[in-house]
């Protein structure tokens, strides 16, 4: 799932990857050594949980990026003139 929500459906994938990589952990723990993968469960975890994070960053970014051109397209003379 970690990689399908980087490549497919990125938020929802993403949300996935994190709830099936925890359930996955906590069943590895429960089994005292009887089932392996932790490391695929961790890695799904990581890819996942940076997954999540980097759409948050690219979604402020959407936001404040507007923002920021309405700023510069307003205040942009003052700004440029200022500067000796």
């Amino acid at each position: 799932m970690g990689i399908l929500g980087w490549t497919l459906i990125p938020i929802v994938g993403a949300i996935i990857a994190v709830i099936t990589g925890h359930i996955a952990k906590k069943d590895i723990r429960q089994s005292n050594g009887l089932l392996g993968g932790d490391g695929i469960a961790t890695a799904g975890l990581i890819l996942g949980y940076s997954n999540l994070v980097l759409g948050l960053c690219a979604c402020l970014a959407l936001l404040l990026f507007p923002a920021l051109l309405a700023g510069v397209w307003t205040f942009g003379d003052k700004i440029f003139n200022a500067i000796p």
